[in-house]
């Protein structure tokens, strides 16, 4: 059974003092309200002895609304991401509310001080791509009761609402057209990281190669060298030592558009002598030749959810913890299919 959280009702029973008197020296009113020192000071050390916090939403009742909502995400400047933001935007708008973006890099700290400083401000709910670690943040964001959304990955230890893809059944679908398509070698490229969504994609990838003949080669590059020549080299030396590849699956469309690089430096032919599927759809994959078949994630379903998971939050006022998961779509084009 969930612990009941501390009210002002409680404080002012366990102090014999009215909730009114309580109420005012939480909002920085003693003096004004000619409460004295003793009462203020009496108040004051029970609160900290107690370890309470004021309710974000109580707060907001008695403060007013921000009508704001932070939408914090790996990178902004990502299609996927920039896409979705687009669309809260215009439902958040509709409802009387407005978004501040931004970009945590996949930076635990800078999320968390991020965080902080949007709490001072007195937003009103969170929309989170979270980083490792957020753990304790997303909890604490939940019991002083802001309204919060995970999206794009999870938290398996957090009871907090999220909306996420098929990202197992989608990978193990485009490997198993690989496969189909005649791979025996398989290559995986993907972050090396421990979030929920690259874990899912991996699985699914090795799933799909149990109960075959077909061999797995997995590269693992770093988050923070993505945009560095490094993830570039790395990439290129991965081709370079399994020349027996002759299909493989980038767990994102920016490392696949490094993948497509070292493949052309390689003077490798796709879909000839390697197959190629990508996770996460682009416009650029369609003019690229050969097409680059590629698992489109649902960008409006993916928004509406969102909105709707928060606007039910801000306006019960209360966690809703909804979990929603969506299927994706396998757009095959001919990097993949070869004739």
């Amino acid at each position: 059974m969930a612990k009941k959280k501390t009210s002002i009702k409680d404080i002012a029973e366990a102090l014999g003092v009215s909730i009114t008197t309580v109420s005012f020296i939480l909002n920085g009113k003693a003096r004004e309200k000619r409460i004295s020192d003793e009462m203020t000071g009496k108040v004051q050390d029970y609160i900290k002895k107690i370890g309470y916090k004021p309710s974000h939403i109580a707060q907001s009742l008695r403060l007013g609304k921000s009508k704001i909502i932070v939408f914090m995400v790996e990178d902004i400047s990502n299609q996927f991401f920039a896409s979705i933001a687009r669309l809260i935007e215009e439902k958040a708008y509709k409802n009387g509310y407005k978004i501040i973006y931004c970009s945590t890099e996949n930076d635990t700290i800078k999320t968390k001080e991020l965080i902080s400083t949007f709490k001072m401000r007195n937003v009103d709910g969170f929309i989170i791509t979270p980083t490792p670690g957020l753990e304790h943040v997303v909890r604490k964001l939940l019991e002083e009761d802001f309204a919060v959304v995970l999206f794009d990955r999870w938290i398996p230890d957090v009871d907090c609402s999220y909306v996420v893809v098929e990202n197992k059944l989608s990978a193990k679908e485009a490997t198993q057209h690989l496969i189909h398509q005649g791979c025996k070698n398989l290559g995986f490229v993907t972050v090396d990281s421990s979030q929920t969504q690259m874990n899912d994609r991996m699985d699914g990838f090795l799933e799909a190669l149990i109960g075959t003949e077909a061999k797995s080669a997995i590269l693992k590059v770093k988050f923070h060298t993505i945009s560095e020549q490094e993830a570039s080299r790395k990439i290129l030396e991965f081709f370079s030592s399994h020349p027996e590849l002759d299909g493989v699956f980038f767990s994102t469309n920016y490392l696949a558009f490094e993948g497509l690089h070292a493949l052309i430096k390689l003077g490798k032919k796709i879909p000839e002598q390697i197959r190629l599927v990508s996770f996460d759809d682009h416009y650029f994959f369609n003019l690229f030749q050969p097409p680059i078949t590629a698992i489109e994630q649902p960008i409006e379903e993916i928004a509406e959810n969102l909105m709707d998971l928060m606007l039910k939050q801000l306006e019960h006022g209360e966690v809703q913890n909804n979990k929603i998961i969506l299927p994706n779509k396998l757009n095959l084009r001919e990097s993949s299919v070869y004739k």
